[in-house]
């Protein structure tokens, strides 16, 4: 996980800050009682924050630029995003 993060993070261009990260554990949670289960047997994902400037990062981009990384990267999520003005 460490040369994931360490790849990830080798991405930099202007208006693209990374900031902290923290490894997930691979769950769900119910629906009905909001329990959280570990299933994936020890699998976990990467979530790193960032702050991109709208007008010169693309996220579309971004996440193609990571997922080049094959060797490392399954799949990309936007957790959250936020705009301000």
């Amino acid at each position: 996980m460490k040369a994931l993060e360490e790849s990830v993070r080798s991405i930099s261009q202007d208006g693209l800050v990374w900031g902290s990260s923290v490894l997930i554990p691979v769950g769900m949670t119910t629906p009905q009682k909001g329990i959280f289960l570990i299933i994936g047997f020890g699998i976990k994902k990467l979530q790193i924050t960032l702050v991109v400037e709208d007008d010169k990062v693309s996220l579309e981009e971004l996440q193609e630029k990571i997922e080049e990384f094959e060797d490392y990267i399954q799949s990309t999520d936007i957790v959250r995003s936020y705009f301000y003005s």
